[in-house]
């Protein structure tokens, strides 16, 4: 699968077929998105929201959640803050979500059954890491919202005029309902 999308790669710059979606690094809606990676919402949630190439950030990772307050997410919303010029941020989740149905106690199994060695899972608890709470979803998605909202607008290296909005979106038809 790799070597037909490289393939195509080579035809698309060949071709020049990029030119279409030739745009800056600054988003011109200065709006940045955390969303979830789910493949349904690769191209339903530019197209519900009405954005294209160069208008917004887009973060995606399981669940559409900020994890940790200094955490990749957070990360990543600084940056197109404070480098990138956003001045407000959507966090979306989403119906349907995988992560709400991830239990961390069977993930670690599927990690034993694909040999991962139960020393390194071991070595990541020895470390500090919790490993249960980082793999763990989340059982409603307006509670995650809410959450990472909850984080992100508390946090003390995110500026008070940074605006903040929360959704759930539908993940056949694109609607969405905001989360108070």
């Amino acid at each position: 699968m790799i070597k037909d999308m490289l393939e195509y790669n080579r035809i698309f710059v060949k071709n020049k077929m990029y030119e279409p979606y030739m745009t800056s690094k600054y988003p011109d809606k200065k709006v940045a998105i955390l969303s979830c990676m789910d493949t349904r919402l690769t191209a339903l949630l530019p197209a519900a929201l009405g954005i294209k190439n160069g208008d917004v950030k887009i973060i995606k990772n399981a669940g559409g959640v900020v994890t940790h307050p200094f955490g990749s997410a957070v990360r990543s919303l600084l940056i197109a803050i404070f480098e990138l010029g956003v001045e407000e941020v959507m966090v979306i989740g989403h119906t349907d979500c995988g992560v709400s149905g991830v239990n961390a106690e069977m993930m670690i199994e599927h990690m034993k059954a694909r040999g991962v060695d139960h020393e390194h899972i071991e070595l990541m608890r020895y470390c500090g890491v919790d490993f249960e709470r980082w793999l763990a979803g989340f059982s409603d998605v307006e509670t995650s919202v809410r959450e990472s909202l909850e984080i992100l607008k508390n946090h003390p290296l995110i500026p008070k005029d940074v605006r903040f909005g929360g959704y759930v979106m539908n993940s056949v038809t694109g609607e969405l309902t905001p989360v108070e």
